[in-house]
C-alpha cells in the first residue's frame, strides 16, 4: 500500500535525515516501568552494600539477593510501600531461592547478576536523590 502524499509529507517532516523539520508540539511523554512484586521488592541500599550484593550474586547466585533481604529488616526502602516489612523480606528470600534453584540451567545465574545490577542502579538513584536533597 502506497502512503498518501499527506502521510509522506508528515513522515519526511518528522525525520531530520529527510530534510524536513520536526514539528514542536510541546507534549511531554513520561514512561514509567511497571515492576512485578519481586522486582519492586528490591531494596534501596547504601551503594557499598549494593556493590557487595552484586559481587556475591555474580559468584554465588542468590547469595547477594539473600543478603539484601536482611537490609529490608534494617529499614531499607522498596517500591512496595503498602506491603509489610516481613512480606517484602519473604519476597526477597523467594527471589534468592528462585535464583539458587535455577542456577543449574544458567537462568538463575543470569537473573542473579541482573538482580545485583538493579541493586546498584537503585543505590545510585538513592545516592543522587540524597545529594539533590542536600543541595536545597
Amino acid at each position: 500500500m502506497e502512503p498518501s502524499p499527506k502521510d509522506g509529507e508528515s513522515a519526511a517532516a518528522a525525520e531530520p535525515g529527510r530534510g524536513g523539520t520536526a514539528p514542536s508540539s510541546g507534549v511531554v511523554v513520561q514512561v514509567r516501568e511497571k515492576k512485578g512484586p519481586l522486582r519492586a521488592a528490591i531494596p534501596y541500599m547504601p551503594f557499598p552494600v549494593a556493590v557487595i550484593c552484586l559481587f556475591l550474586n555474580t559468584f554465588v547466585p542468590g547469595l547477594g539477593t539473600f543478603v539484601s533481604a536482611f537490609t529490608v529488616l534494617c529499614g531499607a526502602r522498596t517500591d512496595l510501600p503498602d506491603r509489610h516489612m516481613c512480606c517484602v523480606f519473604w519476597l526477597n528470600i523467594a527471589a534468592a531461592l528462585i535464583q539458587i534453584l535455577t542456577a543449574i540451567v544458567m537462568v538463575g545465574w543470569i537473573m542473579s547478576i541482573f538482580w545485583g545490577m538493579d541493586m546498584v542502579i537503585l543505590a545510585t538513584e538513592r545516592r543522587c536523590r540524597a545529594a539533590g536533597a542536600n543541595l536545597h
